[in-house]
């Protein structure tokens, strides 16, 4: 009985090599399926999860602002208050800025057409950069040259106390705008949008807010601009239009 168990056991072990030398001389003369060049129609859906992590930072540096440092006030007496009767207004204008640069970097950064090669070569912490990390790049260098220019304007036009009532105006223009920029964020990003056609009416609706600006600097109550026509006009045309242009240039030529 055991010599019979043993011989059957060779037996199917020879047939296993027999099947084994088949099977490797029909793979080794035929290439498999998987060698062949095809093409993947499966769709990959895109993370958008820095998205998400982006908004949820600017909405809590929001609720810090309005908790901690506006003392609780509500959405309508922050926008609404008086200069008078207002308090920490550079860290509300500091918070407002940044919330203001995340969320239009955020926005823009998918129509970057390139990240130019000498930034892109440039390395911190062994990291590069993207286009979400030039976009801030450069609308944080914009925001800052700016800000020290148009510091440096009310300084030397002798107007110096009105530069802190400018900025506290300026940062409940750029407190709604932050809002709309969140929206878009969320619209952009989360649905089935034309990415090309959104472009154009991106640039409308910033053309809008730049429009929209520019008056509001002119005809707000506070007169937060020079009295005089000529510093006014020095003001929109150094100050407001050719920053854009520079930032313009950076980003998509």
């Amino acid at each position: 009985m055991t010599s019979f168990f043993i011989s059957v056991c060779k037996d199917s072990l020879f047939n296993l090599f027999i099947l084994y030398k088949i099977i490797y001389n029909f793979a080794k003369n035929i290439p498999l399926l998987l060698s062949q060049n095809f093409t993947n129609h499966i769709r990959i859906p895109e993370n958008n999860d820095w998205v998400i992590f982006i908004l949820l930072a600017c909405l809590f540096l929001y609720i810090f602002m309005m908790n901690v440092i506006e003392r609780g006030a509500n959405l309508k007496d922050f926008l609404l208050q008086k200069y008078f009767d207002s308090s920490n207004n550079l860290p509300s204008w500091i918070i407002t800025s940044c919330v203001t640069t995340l969320t239009l970097a955020v926005l823009i950064s998918q129509y970057i057409p390139i990240v130019p090669k000498y930034i892109a070569d440039l390395q911190v912490l062994g990291y590069q950069f993207n286009k979400f990390g030039y976009s801030l790049t450069a609308i944080v260098f914009f925001y800052l040259t700016k800000s020290t220019l148009g510091f440096l304007f009310y300084q030397s036009i002798g107007d110096a106390k009105k530069w802190s009532i400018f900025y506290f105006t300026s940062t409940k223009f750029y407190f709604v705008l932050s809002f709309l920029l969140i929206i878009l964020c969320v619209t952009h990003y989360y649905f089935p949008v034309d990415r090309n056609k959104m472009f154009l009416y991106y640039l409308l609706f910033l053309s809008f807010v730049f429009i929209f600006k520019v008056f509001f600097y002119l005809f707000h109550k506070n007169n937060i601009l020079p009295e005089k026509w000529y510093y006014k006009f020095l003001y929109i045309c150094t100050l407001q239009i050719a920053p854009l242009l520079l930032l313009w240039k950076l980003l998509f030529f």
